[in-house]
């Protein structure tokens, strides 16, 4: 009984994966946001036997939706009636912020240390899959306790 977590953004698609206990988060993977995004993330809850999926709610500081839900509620319905998979928003308040701050305070690279540190941006892209599973995470653990 897997989950998938997912943090939608205009440029980039972070995914994370639960464990089959459905208790802990882990990154997954990144996936650019154009036409073929809803195919991979179809691709994805097959491969992986995804029971449910968590997407990010993206709200702004006085508590409103971000611009962004628009597409986030889209994709939430399209997954709800193409894979017939239930669908839970989480808030996501920061997680990209958060995501971004942990990975430079425990200075994680990924498998290529060296370019990353010549390159800033692959660790900024490795935050969308990190702060997919801080949503995804937040989820099981209200849903376990």
């Amino acid at each position: 009984m897997k989950y998938l977590g997912i943090d939608y953004g205009e440029k980039r698609i972070g995914l994370s994966l639960s464990d089959e206990l459905g208790s802990l988060a882990f990154p997954y993977r990144i996936i650019i946001n154009d036409n073929q995004a809803f195919d991979a993330i179809h691709n994805i809850c097959g491969e992986e036997n995804i029971i449910e999926v968590i997407l990010g709610h993206s709200i702004k500081s006085d508590g409103q939706d971000n611009l962004i839900m628009e597409e986030v509620k889209k994709i939430k319905q399209k997954i709800e009636q193409d894979l017939s998979l239930p669908v839970h928003l989480e808030k996501e308040f920061m997680t990209t912020i958060h995501a971004r701050d942990y990975l430079e305070q425990n200075d994680i690279y990924g498998k290529d240390k060296n370019n990353a540190r010549q390159n800033p941006k692959k660790k900024i892209d490795r935050a969308d899959a990190v702060a997919a599973t801080l949503i995804l995470q937040r989820y099981l653990d209200r849903k376990n306790n």
